[in-house]
């Protein structure tokens, strides 16, 4: 009964977000919300100038129908009349979490559209917002009796008290913005972020956690149906309001089955884009204008050495594919 709930939270993502995009993207051209390339970026980008933005709303709606249509659907079906009080925390919260970062980044989308430019809110009102949001979450998991525990597989539980806290939001803050900086060619974030939750849907069903599996089998199909319009030659972008909001979402699926340290070799494409990106700029500074990439965030170096945006997509892909695959037999071994 579970895999028919998933297959179906999968399949209806899809579809609405799809579906979505044949309206959306026509509404987006009509009310002039088209995204500004950077300036300092590759020239060939400037070709994409005005190709809508925001589009982050089609696979939001796509993941929040499917959610509340199959979760409460297999707990139902299971005989349970409803989620218990932890799992309704983590589901509910973390697509509170996921739709309160997704609105930081309609605020920053806004700004770049109305405005014209490709700067929206600064980095102090970004972060500001960010520590809010995930600190939230990170509450209402304290509050609905969270555990401080670290689960590391095949090394053993560490008890951390305050600083698990401490810890979670950092992490979560930051990879959320990793997840941001991963979206800059067309297909990209989508394609890694669809392969990471096939992950977590399959490490989900190793460690029996249904609601957070078909969470994530919502989260890969929604990414599929945007890829539709996504992919290259993309006729639409995520925009911040989409990878903030996927970033958050990605983060919950950690959380949510109560192992969070699997967000670090799962995301390992995510924290290689801001990795460059820190290092690119610490690197300038320290020696006063040279580069260590030949530009940043690294899909971008790769351009400049000539991969085009198909092969970075596929590339970047295969490195998430055989992350998860170590992350899964790390999880199956060390349970």
């Amino acid at each position: 009964m579970n895999s028919v709930w998933t297959m179906a939270a999968a399949a209806l993502a899809f579809g609405v977000t799809a579906l979505l995009g044949k309206w959306m993207v026509p509404f987006l051209h009509k009310i002039n919300f088209g995204q500004t390339i950077r300036e300092v970026g590759p020239k060939w980008h400037q070709k994409k100038n005005g190709t809508p933005t925001m589009g982050g709303f089609m696979f939001i709606a796509g993941i929040l129908v499917a959610a509340a249509v199959c979760v409460p659907m297999y707990y139902h079906t299971a005989g349970r009349s409803s989620l218990e009080s932890m799992m309704r925390t983590k589901i509910t919260g973390g697509l509170l979490m996921a739709l309160g970062f997704g609105a930081v980044g309609f605020f920053d989308d806004y700004i770049k559209v109305v405005k014209k430019r490709n700067l929206g809110l600064n980095v102090r009102q970004k972060l500001v917002l960010q520590f809010l949001v995930a600190g939230g979450y990170l509450y209402s998991l304290y509050i609905a009796g969270g555990s401080s525990i670290l689960i590391i597989p095949l090394v053993g539980s560490f008890h951390l008290g305050v600083w698990y806290w401490i810890l979670s939001l950092l992490l979560i803050v930051g990879m959320v913005n990793a997840v941001n900086f991963t979206d800059g060619i067309d297909g990209l974030n989508a394609s890694v972020t669809f392969f990471v939750s096939v992950f977590f849907l399959i490490i989900a069903g190793a460690l029996g956690v249904s609601g957070i599996g078909i969470l994530a089998a919502a989260t890969a199909g929604a990414c599929l149906g945007f890829l539709v319009w996504n992919f290259n030659p993309a006729k639409v972008f995520m925009g911040d309001t989409g990878s903030l909001f996927l970033g958050g979402l990605v983060c919950a699926l950690g959380f949510g089955l109560n192992r969070p340290i699997l967000i670090l070799p799962l995301g390992i494409i995510y924290i290689c884009e801001i990795l460059s990106v820190v290092l690119q700029v610490s690197y300038f500074k320290a020696t006063h204008g040279k580069r260590l990439f030949k530009m940043s965030p690294i899909h971008h170096h790769f351009e400049m050495c000539g991969w085009n945006e198909v092969k970075i997509c596929a590339v970047f892909s295969l490195v998430t594919m055989l992350a998860g695959a170590a992350a899964t037999l790390w999880v199956v071994y060390g349970t």
